[in-house]
């Protein structure tokens, strides 16, 4: 990725940023950093008793709030951090306007915050797991690479978005639509099986779809790996990413005139 080296000199930077992200996050709020596991928790609560329930949709043998939590927990991260990656210039105008530093280290911070809030939520889907006696197989310790592809699916879209978010403020009312659109077309009320064959390989070039499918495989195991969604969301996020990047700098220098 151009400016790594770049990044890193400036590393306790986006340290710094990280950190005064994490500390606002939930600053004068009465329960503090337990919206992080409310949030997806009552959302789990809400699909169980409207899908789970009343639609009776399958869960793939599962029961059903592990099941749509244990999706939950990636799109929650997903969501949050391309609110606030698509945000991050134009919130931290004063900065960028002010002094130099590689302005990467914005988006980058920015979804530091939402991965702190996974690892909350994440404890919550372990007490799920015990509850229902689910005990998670060998293909756990393939769960940080599904973790990983959601990151870069945050990052390659939010290059994208907080890039075009410097010059068109439109951005952010498309983010908000976006991220529900894309919350109907990935499988995290629904499993993909019910997907039609013919619509497997365009469903699957939503990034989100592989990393939901492949969390939930890592932890509630199936009879086989979704390979072939996986791998097209792979394919789809290194495209966006590689392009995002590339696009990122190439307008880096306007964003202090602009914001």
């Amino acid at each position: 990725m151009p400016g790594l080296k770049e990044i890193w000199e400036h590393r306790e930077l986006l340290y710094f940023l990280a950190w005064r992200d994490i500390k606002v996050r939930y600053k004068q709020t009465v329960i503090g950093a337990a919206w992080a596991i409310l949030q997806p928790f009552l959302t789990m609560v809400v699909f169980s008793l409207i899908f789970g329930g009343l639609l009776a949709v399958p869960s793939d043998g599962v029961p059903y709030p592990v099941f749509s939590y244990a999706a939950l927990l990636p799109w929650t991260f997903f969501a949050s951090g391309l609110t606030h990656a698509s945000n991050s210039l134009v919130h931290s105008s004063d900065l960028v306007s002010k002094i130099y530093f590689p302005r990467l280290i914005l988006p980058l911070a920015a979804i530091l915050a939402p991965a702190v809030d996974f690892a909350l939520a994440f404890i919550v889907l372990l007490a799920m797991l015990m509850f229902y006696g689910i005990v998670p197989g060998l293909v756990l310790v393939t769960l940080p690479l599904f973790l990983f592809l959601a990151l870069l699916t945050v990052l390659a879209l939010g290059l994208w978005l907080s890039a075009l978010n410097v010059k068109y403020r439109d951005i952010g009312y498309v983010v908000p639509f976006l991220i529900q659109f894309l919350l109907f077309v990935t499988p995290v009320a629904y499993p993909s099986t019910i997907i039609p064959a013919e619509w497997r390989g365009l469903y699957g070039l939503n990034p989100m779809a592989g990393v939901v499918d492949g969390f939930r495989w890592a932890l509630l195991g199936s009879d086989s790996m979704p390979t072939d969604t996986i791998l097209l969301s792979f394919v789809g996020v290194l495209v966006l990413l590689v392009s995002g990047v590339f696009y990122f700098r190439r307008v880096e220098a306007e964003f202090a005139d602009v914001v």
